[in-house]
């Protein structure tokens, strides 16, 4: 057995993958994430524990490189750091990306292809590694499917 697969717990449900462990930490059906510097604090609901974590090979999730998984919209609530959150969209504009305007970390997004949910960055989760999360699977981001129906435009 691989030092990963002693350092997380997860379940199987319905083809999802539902972590409730990662290293030491429990995740909580409430938890708490922050940035870098901690000035922005969200809670998140997760009563089914970390739900099919992936990475991204689009644009911006090649620059930024975090695991994310998601929540509905309801299962965010900033805490803190309203004022310190910055908002970023491209390309659609669809997608809402959020980052703390202090340290520069990326916390959660709006996402494009379910705007029904928060994408989250699952870095910024009290006590987990996201290193210690292994097999994570990376959606093609560079093929959206909501990309074949826009028009391709060339900038200089």
């Amino acid at each position: 057995m691989s030092r990963f697969a002693t350092l997380m717990h997860h379940d199987v449900y319905r083809g999802l993958v539902m972590i409730k462990k990662v290293g030491a930490t429990t995740i909580n059906s409430k938890h708490r994430a922050t940035c870098h510097c901690g000035s922005v604090e969200l809670e998140l609901d997760l009563p089914n524990g970390i739900v099919d974590p992936r990475r991204c090979d689009c644009s911006i999730c090649r620059r930024k490189g975090a695991i994310v998984a998601s929540v509905p919209l309801a299962g965010i609530t900033i805490v803190k750091g309203h004022d310190v959150l910055k908002l970023y969209q491209f390309n659609t504009n669809t997608a809402k990306h959020y980052f703390c305007s202090n340290c520069g970390i990326y916390t959660h997004h709006q996402r494009r292809s379910n705007p029904e949910q928060y994408g989250y960055n699952v870095g910024c989760l009290d006590g987990v590694n996201p290193f210690e999360i292994e097999n994570v699977p990376t959606n093609d981001g560079v093929n959206h499917p909501a990309d074949r129906n826009v028009e391709v435009r060339a900038y200089l």
